[in-house]
């Protein structure tokens, strides 16, 4: 027995030693890619062994490895929008690790070096076309940015000072009750706010520092959880100038702004010897807008960022950014109140609206790698808040005396967070798998208020108190390719929140609550060819009800559910043509409708939405690129009578693009199109909010340092309407409410001039 053994463990044993031995003897590929004009290395740039079915993506420090490959000769493909394709030929020994530093030169984009499969981040189906778009179309407001989203359509109704009502996948989501938005890890969307929850405003954003957009439709990602329900778009800043600018804007109704972006350090190094970037934007902006009351708008924005490698396996990220907005707004107008002749279009019933808001944020990143590949992140923030606004939604309908005019405050909101990531690519046997894991916190502090007021004079306190909320979370997410082709996204995230209200006139809405939230997710990936991916994804998401009601009990679901599944594909149709589309459905456990005069959330019933995504990104020439977003939705209520179960506001049909020019010198230009069809403004449409069809233009020369712009707004000076609801109120004089649309006019032609000069 001993004999035997002897010879099953030397029999195990040599076996064990041949596949050391055969490990051993494999070789690999691994390296650095960078920016050849900046040295900056540069992230997800896409690596492909040529004929070999084997790809890899660089990380944030710009690594990336290819191991397990036999002794050999090999063609490496470097290739990164905006970029110059590099091929570098490569033979390795047996046992060889070869280190290629990779350095690519800045060139026109071309989709036809884009490889629709290669990506680090296979959950997030939207990378190219969000490279794309920020490559090739201009972008000079916060407005702008969003606009990048492809099927997002926003509308202002308060003189630009307040954040932008969104609409996405079916979803009216108000200021940002269901998409989730972020700048550099640190989240835009506000619980609990005085004038509603999720409220995003994204002015505080120069939109000149934005760097990257990524887009997750759907609540398919564990990365993100409150509000992303109908999707989340992560935006990044870039980490350094490539030159300094200075911009002036002048244009119709007296719009005037002026923007500096200084680069602080140039080759000088302050910590380190590596790669080292700090830089300083300023930005102002006035305008009085085309309403016949001068809406006095004025906004400041100061951020500050310094990004550096401190040695090879860390950088750091530090940034500081100030902003402050006030403005008078006109309000929203009734129809009747036009067809009567009290009001022009672009009057108003009540003019003293407006308000102030300032933000002032620090946000601070160390990522470390460690010498086995694996990446951690850890993220400090802060922001201190203000808002007050002055808002007038039903004029005399419940006092007939004063006016139904209200006041929403937030009197010095502080938000502390942290967020912690580990990135980790390695081998399960033979297979390919990438973890992705994160833990975090947020604390929201602050006092509330909701008071009447008439003409900004506070006549009385509705509502009063301090909000204390936290939110904590832990996700993990783990990808592995099963085969060359098919790859399995799984995730799984849980969020904790604990609700605290005060109230300072009334102990019967103070009072404190928690809730928890599991939210599983699995994707599915097919990998037909370098150019064409098939995808099937489904997850659980959710949303967060207001605080206030919350923990009066006023909220039936604090946390209600979204369960969401999609399938689709990105593809290219030959080297030029790229193509995303998506058939989904959207199940949510309630809708939360903003109620402006109590200043709550309230909940609704549950509903369901299935839609289509088409998007379409085209390469006519070298410098002429097309793109169409073409976004179709039925939403209705799953528990009311049929005809009585809209969801109001809700967009059925909406579609946006354009032909852009774009030459580093010269000429570039680009003309748009937004379209929204209509829709209806009640459960049983009765009332309609109007669709609109709305074309833009820019235009810019290059000369030099110098690039002069021209950029106009609703070239063919439609009368459309931007925000619109369906509202009861009641005018002077009138003896009976009335319910009807009530609507904010949209930009009327509208052009302005620009200069810029770069040094």
């Amino acid at each position: 027995m001993f004999s035997l053994f002897s010879k099953r463990f030397a029999g195990t044993f040599m076996l064990l030693f041949a596949a050391g031995t055969l490990r051993a003897q494999t070789a690999a590929i691994k390296g650095t890619v960078s920016d050849s004009a900046t040295g900056e290395y540069l992230p997800s740039v896409t690596v492909v062994l040529g004929g070999q079915g084997r790809f890899s993506a660089t990380d944030v420090f710009g690594n990336f490895q290819l191991t397990r490959l036999q002794a050999g000769k090999y063609n490496l493909v470097c290739s990164y929008l905006g970029y110059k394709t590099q091929t570098i030929s490569v033979e390795l020994a047996e046992g060889e690790t070869k280190i290629i530093p990779v350095k690519l030169k800045p060139a026109p984009m071309s989709l036809a070096e884009v490889t629709v499969t290669a990506s680090r981040d296979i959950g997030q189906t939207m990378t190219l076309i969000n490279q794309v778009d920020k490559e090739r179309r201009p972008t000079n407001s916060a407005q702008d940015l969003l606009r990048l989203v492809p099927g997002l359509i926003i509308a202002q109704h308060a003189g630009g000072g307040k954040a932008e009502q969104i609409f996405l996948r079916g979803f009216d989501s108000d200021h940002g009750t269901d998409f989730a938005v972020s700048i550099d890890g640190m989240p835009v969307n506000m619980v609990s706010h005085a004038h509603g929850q999720g409220y995003a405003d994204f002015h505080f954003v120069i939109p000149e520092t934005v760097d990257e957009l990524k887009v997750y439709k759907g609540p398919y990602s564990p990365r993100f959880g409150d509000f992303a329900t109908s999707g989340a778009g992560e935006f990044s800043t870039r980490n350094g100038l490539d030159r300094s600018t200075v911009k002036m804007e002048c244009g119709l109704f007296d719009t005037y702004r002026a923007l500096a972006m200084v680069d602080l350090l140039g080759d000088k190094h302050l910590f380190s010897k590596q790669q080292e970037n700090a830089y300083i934007a300023a930005e102002y902006v006035y305008s009085n807008s085309y309403f016949e009351s001068p809406q006095h708008f004025n906004r400041h924005n100061i951020f500050a960022k310094y990004h550096g490698r401190l040695n090879d396996r860390t950088s750091l990220s530090v940034s500081l950014s100030d902003f402050s907005a006030d403005w008078d707004a006109s309000g929203q107008v009734p129809e009747r109140a036009i067809a009567q002749n009290r009001i022009t279009r672009f009057g108003s019933i009540d003019n003293t609206e407006g308000g102030t808001t300032s933000r002032a944020n620090a946000n601070v990143t160390i990522a470390s790698a460690t010498r086995n590949g694996a990446l951690f992140r850890n993220q400090f923030f802060y922001s201190h808040y203000r808002f007050d606004l002055f808002s007038n939604f039903t004029f005399f309908l419940n006092d007939s005396i004063n006016g139904d005019g209200i006041n929403q405050s937030e009197n010095g909101r502080n938000i502390f967070g942290y967020n912690g990531t580990f990135e980790k690519q390695h081998k399960l046997g033979t297979k390919n798998v990438s973890t992705h894991a994160g833990i975090g916190t947020r604390m929201d502090e602050g006092d509330l208020a909701l008071k009447h007021s008439v003409r900004r004079e506070v006549l009385d306190t509705v509502v009063s108190g301090h909000l204390s909320q936290q939110n904590m979370h832990a996700w993990l997410e783990e990808t592995i390719s099963l085969t060359d082709k098919f790859s399995v996204n799984a995730g799984l995230r849980f969020d904790q929140f604990l609700f605290s209200f005060v109230d300072f006139r009334n102990d019967s809405l103070t009072g404190k609550n928690q809730k928890g939230r599991v939210s599983p997710k699995l994707n599915f990936y097919y990998n037909v060819s370098e150019s064409f991916q098939l995808f099937v994804r489904s997850g659980i998401g959710f949303h967060s009800n207001d605080a206030r009601s919350v923990v009066s009990g006023q909220a039936g679901n604090s946390l209600p559910r979204a369960y969401g599944c999609e399938a689709g594909s990105t593809f290219k149709i030959g080297k030029r043509l790229l193509i995303n589309a998506a058939l989904w459905n959207l199940d949510l456990e309630n809708e939360l409708v903003y109620v402006g005069d109590e200043g709550v959330v309230e909940i609704s019933g549950a509903t369901r939405r299935l839609g289509v995504d088409f998007a379409l990104r085209l390469e006519i020439g070298k410098y002429l690129f097309a793109d169409a977003d073409i976004n179709y939705n039925h939403g209705r209520f799953l528990d009311l009578p049929e005809g009585e179960n809209y969801i109001p506001l809700a967009p059925v049909l909406t579609s946006t693009g354009g032909i852009t020019l774009k030459k580093e010198k010269g000429f570039s230009g680009s003309i748009r199109y937004r379209c929204v069809d209509s829709r209806p403004a009640n459960e049983n449409n009765t009332v309609t909010a109007k669709g609109y069809f709305l074309l833009d233009a820019v235009i810019g020369y290059t000369l030099g340092k110098f690039n002069f712009g021209l950029a106009a707004e609703n070239l063919l000076n439609s009368d459309w309407n931007e925000a619109q609801f369906d509202t009861e109120s009641r005018l002077l004089n009138e003896t009976q409410a009335v319910s009807e649309l009530h609507f904010t006019p949209g930009t009327p032609f509208f052009v302005k001039g620009s200069v810029a000069f770069s040094f």
